[in-house]
């Protein structure tokens, strides 16, 4: 899969590196760089056309919302797994923990209805073992 997206990436840095070049030679344009300018246009109207040829390769990959807010907040896109993973960690301990205090609150439970109602559990582990009522 990471071959479809290295020619995506390439064409894209190239595509900013020309634009980076326009930009400087926009913000000191002299009328004689005209034909530099054009170009620079004409080489990043190319570049798009490329960047549009290799749509179709990647037109299969879903990006979840999540990860543009990553962009747009600054941070790095690739940190989007790294999260996602330590949620998970940490709700998985959670729930973990939540199974655990059911377990031994059911043992605590049973022990004290055992003690309680001795008969009646004892009739229930004899259903429960298939054994029937004594």
């Amino acid at each position: 899969m990471a071959e479809k997206f290295e020619a995506l990436e390439q064409q894209l840095e190239l595509f900013i590196e020309n634009t980076r070049q326009m930009g400087i030679l926009v913000s000191d344009f002299q009328p004689n760089g005209q034909n530099v300018l054009n170009q620079k246009i004409q080489t990043m109207v190319t570049e798009m056309n490329e960047i549009d040829k290799l749509r179709t390769q990647i037109q299969d990959v879903q990006v979840p919302l999540e990860v543009f807010d990553y962009i747009d907040q600054g941070r790095n896109p690739n940190l989007y797994t790294k999260d996602c993973l330590e949620k998970a960690l940490s709700k998985n301990e959670q729930v973990k923990g939540k199974t655990d205090n059911l377990k031994r609150f059911k043992a605590l439970l049973l022990a004290e209805l055992s003690r309680v109602f001795p008969n009646e559990m004892e009739m229930y582990r004899a259903l429960k073992q298939g054994r029937g009522p004594s």
